[in-house]
């Protein structure tokens, strides 16, 4: 790699402890979820959106508004539902009367214009209203009316939603699913967790987190994670791992071909690179691992592998097929 890529010594020695200083002002207001709390910002840092899944009441949306607050990002909170429609999200063009009487069309911008923009249950509004997130996740920006309006940066879509057995909801298309960089699920707490949330949450008052950060330092903090070199071997392996979750591909394993109707595509493989070289300075290493990918896999895949009718008749999961595809790459 280019020497004059590299970033300088002070923001990689500075990596970590912004990272860490940031957790645990989240910390203050989130009982337990560490994993969590880390791979959220892991994400974010990597420059990727967000699908946090588990049943309601797990602190999900407190989570998000933690991370608005430590990260001192401007944040909108869009509770969708059936009647949602796409407009209410993007904005419209709307007929406002000028200062001389006359009248003209202007673009009135929806809540999707800020930083952080929590979707909370995200899976309860029509695919229609879901699409709406599609252009946005991806360009970064809004098109309305034949104008397209770019969005803040950074840009971060971090949406919740409850598992698809639940009623009331409806499954994000897959082109959706895709744009999340990963799909964390959060997990009920213990018994320990659940009584210090109790003393948080209804004693005299509960502890907001303080800035720990701005739009400037994270943004500097992802240019300092993207010239992480990833050497040609670790991002094969990357790769690897992609392709074998894909059916049609040849040196797929059995079980794939079996149980999956298709699998990750190329923005897969982004996400893994993206987020190990985040991992790898909180590791402090200056370049992308193997053990990276095989912790991120999970993360990474799991939202990303559509399962077919046997597999659903088995009882078969997107974990049991990653571990699967990790497996038989070992063993290459």
């Amino acid at each position: 790699m280019d020497e004059n890529n590299n970033p300088n010594e002070q923001s990689i020695q500075a990596f970590a402890p912004r990272f860490h200083a940031l957790e645990a002002e989240i910390g203050k207001a989130i009982i337990g979820q560490k994993d969590i709390v880390r791979d959220v910002l892991t994400c974010m840092v990597a420059g990727g959106n967000v699908l946090l899944e588990g049943l309601p009441g797990l602190g999900k949306t407190q989570l998000v508004k933690a991370v608005a607050k430590a990260t001192s990002l401007s944040f909108s909170r869009i509770q969708f539902t059936p009647d949602l429609m796409p407009s209410d999200v993007t904005g419209t063009d709307m007929l406002v009367k000028r200062a001389d009487g006359s009248s003209a069309f202007a673009f009135q911008k929806g809540p999707i214009f800020a930083n952080i923009v929590l979707a909370d249950e995200i899976n309860r509004a029509t695919p229609k209203t879901q699409s709406a997130l599609l252009e946005a996740m991806q360009e970064r920006t809004v098109t309305a009316g034949g104008l397209t309006h770019t969005l803040p940066a950074p840009f971060f879509v971090l949406a919740t939603q409850n598992p698809l057995e639940m009623e009331g909801t409806y499954p994000l298309p897959e082109a959706q699913m895709d744009r999340f960089m990963c799909k964390l699920n959060v997990s009920f707490p213990t018994r320990n967790e659940l009584l210090d949330i109790l003393d948080l949450t209804t004693g005299a008052g509960g502890v907001e987190p303080n800035p720990a950060a701005d739009a400037a330092l994270l943004l500097e903090m992802r240019e300092t994670a993207r010239r992480v070199p990833v050497s040609r071997a670790v991002a094969e392996y990357a790769a690897g791992m992609i392709l074998r979750t894909n059916p049609q591909a040849d040196d797929a394993p059995e079980f794939v071909k079996k149980y999956v109707r298709y699998g990750a595509s190329p923005r897969g493989a982004q996400a893994f690179l993206a987020a190990a070289k985040v991992y790898a300075l909180l590791d402090g290493r200056f370049n992308a691992a193997f053990a990276d990918i095989d912790a991120l896999a999970p993360n990474v895949l799991r939202h990303r592998i559509f399962l077919n009718f046997d597999a659903l008749a088995d009882g078969i999961t997107p974990e049991a097929v990653i571990e699967q595809v990790r497996q038989s790459l070992s063993a290459k």
